[in-house]
């Protein structure tokens, strides 16, 4: 059944950050037919909604907004190794996660509590605690909004990088990704290496390790860092963690002892984004962590995180952000880069 498209409807509630905007147009679709008929009405600009989690709103949307609501989770093969599951784009990520831990299916569990949809996951290439959707996909459908058809995406023809994948680059705005398909594993292969996985761990007491409590282990600390977006609007990591080479990493570590930083296996390395925004500000002597105006601010906890603590206006966060960026790139000569998509 094809949902009719409604007029001037609020967004607040449908994206993890809650700015009060709207759009001109708007209509959900659960299946690749009700997709098509409603693409056939040639409304632009178009956007297409999943969870909302990764998104900036800064100003109403003067177009068409339209919900992937595509679910259904099921097991398509499995061969002696591997579980493929095949989930509906709607799906939301962490019951997605919870369906495998429910299942004793290895691969997704560092990826706990992750806000959004399954079908942004490829598209943002989401990591976290050592685990990236790399690791674990096997392939996707898509429908192409211009030609109207479907196409199958494996590994290879999705070109990941770091929260990057050809959606947001080569096909950005061309395709709709209806359905994802993930290998996971029967025997797990546990990686409690990165972060603080394994203090946790500690701290909980286990001494049988499993993907059940891996997860639980990662849901602590994210809940103990990372504000609730049913509570504090925000969506999540605001900026990607910049990379840099080996020579100008020593310079600046040189400058700055304490600065942290991850080898890539390029030689290149990973700064933490989060450190250099905690050790500028804007001013001397303040840091932007915690930092707030108004309804505007900077996490206390998580200087990656950008949050709306009730009013804010899409613009106002944007400009925070732009101040923020400008300040790290004063201080370090490092440009950050924005992970959430801005409207």
């Amino acid at each position: 059944m094809v949902q009719t498209i409604r007029k001037n409807i609020s967004l607040r509630a449908l994206h993890t950050f809650g700015i009060e905007v709207s759009a001109r147009y708007f209509a959900a679709f659960d299946n690749m037919e009700s997709l098509a008929t409603l693409l056939q009405e040639n409304i632009s600009p178009l956007l297409i909604l999943g969870g909302g989690s990764n998104l900036l709103f800064t100003k109403d949307f003067d177009g068409l907004v339209l919900k992937n609501e595509i679910m259904g989770i099921r097991v398509i093969r499995e061969d002696s190794e591997h579980v493929y599951v095949q989930t509906g784009a709607g799906e939301n990520w962490h019951g997605f996660v919870q369906y495998c831990l429910e299942n004793n299916l290895a691969g997704v569990e560092n990826l706990s509590l992750i806000p959004g949809n399954v079908g942004a996951s490829p598209m943002q290439n989401i990591g976290a605690y050592g685990v990236e959707i790399k690791d674990v996909f096997f392939s996707l459908e898509a429908f192409h909004i211009r030609e109207q058809k479907m196409y199958s995406f494996n590994n290879n023809d999705c070109a990941f990088g770091y929260r990057e994948s050809v959606f947001k680059n080569r096909y950005k705005n061309e395709f709709v990704i209806c359905a994802v398909t993930f290998r996971l594993n029967k025997q797990p292969n546990f990686n409690i290496s990165y972060g603080a996985i394994g203090q946790e761990l500690e701290k909980m007491g286990i001494t049988d390790l499993s993907i059940q409590a891996i997860s639980q282990a990662v849901i602590n600390i994210r809940r103990s860092k990372l504000p609730d977006p049913a509570v504090i609007g925000n969506a999540g990591s605001f900026f990607k963690n910049p990379e840099v080479s080996a020579e100008q990493f020593k310079s600046l570590e040189a400058a700055f002892p304490g600065i942290t930083g991850y080898v890539l296996p390029n030689g290149h390395v990973k700064l933490a984004a989060g450190w250099l925004i905690e050790h500028s500000g804007p001013a001397a002597g303040i840091s932007w962590k915690g930092y707030r105006e108004g309804d505007v601010g900077c996490h206390a906890k998580q200087a990656l995180v950008l949050v709306n603590y009730g009013a804010a206006r899409g613009s106002g966060i944007y400009d925070l952000s732009k101040r923020i960026m400008e300040s790290v790139e004063e201080k370090f000569r490092v440009v950050l880069e924005r992970e959430v998509n801005i409207i």
